[in-house]
Formats: C-alpha cells, structure tokens, sequence
C-alpha cells in the first residue's frame, strides 16, 4: 500500500480563529502557499449575508487601531457590516472606593476620550462571530490558501521542515508551522515548549444586555474590590472588574472577572436576576446611567489566566496569538495583541532575504524580538493593576484611588496611555 504523499506549503497555519484566519490571509496577500489546517465550524459554514440580525454574540472583541488597520490591510473591514460595529468614543474607568466615598471623584474616576485624544474613536467593538463570517469569506475567494477542514494528529520535523499528519490521513507539508490554535496549543505542545502561568481563580462572566437607556458611545469600567472570604482557611480573593461595553443600538456587553465562587453564583441566576445584579454592582459611582437592563443571551463563563510561552519560535515553528500568550481581559487588549503578532510575522516575512526559507530560525527570531517589548508591557499593566486592586485592606484602597486621581489629572499621561492602547 502507497502512502500518500503530502501536500506543499511554505507555511502551515494550525488554528481556525480570528488570528489564524488573519495570519493565513495576510501571508497568503503576501504571495505565499499557505495551509490552513482547522476544522469548519458551524459560523464558518455561513456566509457573513446568512448570519441572523437578530442574533448577537455573547463573544465580543475591542479591535484598536493597529487591529483595524491589519484588517483593512486584508480588505475585510470595508466588507464589515456597520450596523454590526460599534465605536467606543468614551471610556470611564472607576476605583473601589468605599461606599462612603459616594462622589465619582473619590472612587478615582478615570476618563478617556477620543475627541481629548484626537482621534475617531478609541475603539470598535465587534462580535467574534462576525469578524469570523467575514475572514471565511475572504479566504474561500484566496486561491492561496488551501483550507484542510481537519486536524492535526502527528508531527514530524526535519532539517527542511514540519510533516503534519492530518486526523483523516492526509499531510501537509510546510518549511514553517504557525501555532494559532489556543491557549492549549496543541503545536506548542509538540514543540515541548513549557508556559509560565498563574491562574487568577476566576472566571470571566460575558452577556449581553439591552438597556433602556443610550449607552453614549462609551464603555464603562468598575473595579469592585476584593469579595468577603466566607472561610477563615480560603485564599485571599482577587479584585473583581465589571465591565460593560456598548454594542450597536441599545445594547451592552459584560465581562464581569468574578472570583470562581461568585462567578457560578452569576452563571446559575435567571437573566433577569443576572440584570438586576449587575445594575446593583454598577451603580455605585454613576447612577443607573443605562436604566433597566435586559439580558438577551446567556451568561457564559471561561476561565482567567496570565499564560507566557517560554520561547514563541523554534526552527519552522513559530507561535502567535494565545498559543504564545494570555492576559488579562482588563484592558479588552488579547485579541489585539494577537493581531498585531500576525502583522509583525507578516513584516518579517515580507522583508525576508531570498536564500532563507520561511523556518529559518534566524528569521523566526526578529518576529521573536519585536514582539517582546509590546508584550512585556501589556502583560506588567494589566497583571499589575489586578494585583494592585486586589491587594486588602483601607491604605491599599485610598493609595490605589489616589493614583487613579493623579493619572486623571494628568491630559499628556492620558493621551500616552489612549497611544499605547491604540497600538
């Protein structure tokens, strides 16, 4: 019996999300033979012009500016559906100040806006689902790329390359592998690449609600403080983050970080008890600035955990998105941070020289390199602000308060901050 011969590439992503979609796409544009091995799901089945209006995805993702400009770049976000898309033009931010402290001021509210900051807007919020529609669009049309609906089960590397054995027998070949297949990265798995992690013990909570009143363009943030231990033996718990962020028309996303016993709490309530909570946990700083709350899909919960691969590139293997790292949902920055590994490895690609192929290790080490500054110094700001509002006790709230004060007094340090997030 034959064996098949396998297929040919220069790269193999292994990955079917928003990254890997990207990632296949823009090397694709780029002139290259790319594989793209994951399995269809149903969303990628249906076009963008089949997805139901009246449906909204309780997954939704903050793009910034490099994110869109990566996006418009793959001519996918003029086909975007604008009645999809909301931009953020405002975000206020406000501290843990204790009830006493009742005025928005004392709690240290922070305020970022797009017109301060010259710019259109601060963001766009935008269901996963969505962008996904239209990714599968762009790439069923980019003859580049050769869509494998399977999954990798075998992994073979020599001098010249990566062998992957496909789940229904077929194989590809590839002088480079991209691992954009997850936090629990099956390529980085293979590589026997270890991560550093910590777990928050907690649980991101999402839903989507509509609300009585507008949103005004902009998302809100609450950090809500430590919740009481019920045991003298638990664990401290860690500071929980309420965020709720504005979708088109009158509708708000949630993401409430929530320590691992309050989050199956939320998770098991009724949508309109989960609504009644949620305006309760809201209230404090600004008033029911949203009315009444409906929710109107169900509350899901997954896991927190800051999550660093120990090397993002071997030779012929390179690693972007969550299969390299994991942070905080705090500063809404994940996704961004994963589209913006896809433009560095497009850009170490692009300015390749001519005698090295794509899984030179030398190569594969400037994306490494680039990428490490940005990295850093998200994952420092969003884990340090987590522990920081975590941290116990009267002094560590009026010290954390008070620097949430100076930083809002401050328009230049504002402005650097919107830069930095922007990308």
């Amino acid at each position: 019996m034959t064996r098949p011969s396998p297929s040919r590439f220069q790269v193999a992503v292994v990955g079917g999300g928003i990254v890997g979609k990207a990632c296949a796409l823009l090397l694709a544009q780029q002139g290259m033979q790319v594989a793209l091995v994951a399995p269809r799901s149903p969303a990628s089945a249906a076009s963008a012009a089949t997805a139901d209006p009246g449906q909204w995805d309780s997954r939704i993702y903050a793009f910034s500016a490099s994110s869109q400009a990566l996006l418009e770049q793959l001519r996918v976000w003029e086909a975007l559906d604008p009645a999809r898309m909301q931009p953020v033009c405002d975000m206020r931010v406000f501290g843990d100040a204790s009830a006493a402290q009742a005025n928005a001021s004392a709690a240290g509210d922070l305020h970022f806006s797009a017109y301060a900051a010259t710019v259109a807007q601060l963001a766009w919020i935008i269901e996963s689902g969505h962008v996904e529609r239209v990714l599968d669009t762009a790439l069923r049309f980019q003859h580049q790329v050769h869509w494998h609906d399977d999954t990798a089960a075998a992994f073979a590397r020599d001098h010249d390359g990566v062998t992957l054995t496909l789940a229904g027998g077929g194989k590809v070949r590839a002088a480079c592998v991209v691992g954009a297949d997850g936090a629990r990265s099956w390529v980085r798995e293979q590589c026997h690449i270890p991560v550093t992690k910590r777990h928050y013990r907690q649980l991101g909570v999402v839903a989507n609600f509509e609300c009585e009143l507008p949103h005004q363009d902009t998302a809100w943030q609450w950090f809500l403080g430590t919740p009481p231990k019920l045991m003298a033996d638990e664990e401290p718990a860690n500071g929980e983050i309420l965020a709720l962020l504005p979708l088109p028309g009158q509708r708000v996303s949630m993401v409430w970080s929530a320590d691992d016993a309050h989050a199956s709490e939320l998770l098991a309530l009724s949508p309109e008890a989960l609504a009644d909570t949620v305006m309760q946990a809201a209230s404090g700083a600004v008033g029911r600035q949203f009315g009444a709350l409906r929710c109107v899909t169900p509350a899901q919960g997954f896991p927190l955990v800051l999550q660093r691969a120990d090397q993002f590139v071997q030779p012929h293997v390179a690693l972007v998105g969550d299969a390299a790292h994991v942070v905080h949902p705090l500063a809404g920055q994940g996704m961004n941070l994963g589209l913006r590994d896809v433009a560095e490895l497009g850009r170490v690609m692009a300015a390749k020289e001519s005698f090295r192929a794509e899984g030179d290790l030398r190569l594969l080490r400037r994306y490494e390199r680039a990428r490490a500054t940005d990295l850093l110094s998200l994952t420092a700001a969003t884990d340090g602000l987590h522990r920081l509002f975590s941290l116990p006790g009267g002094v560590a709230r009026t010290v954390r308060n008070a620097g949430m004060r100076v930083v809002g007094s401050q328009s230049l340090l504002k402005r650097f901050l919107i830069g930095r997030a922007l990308g």
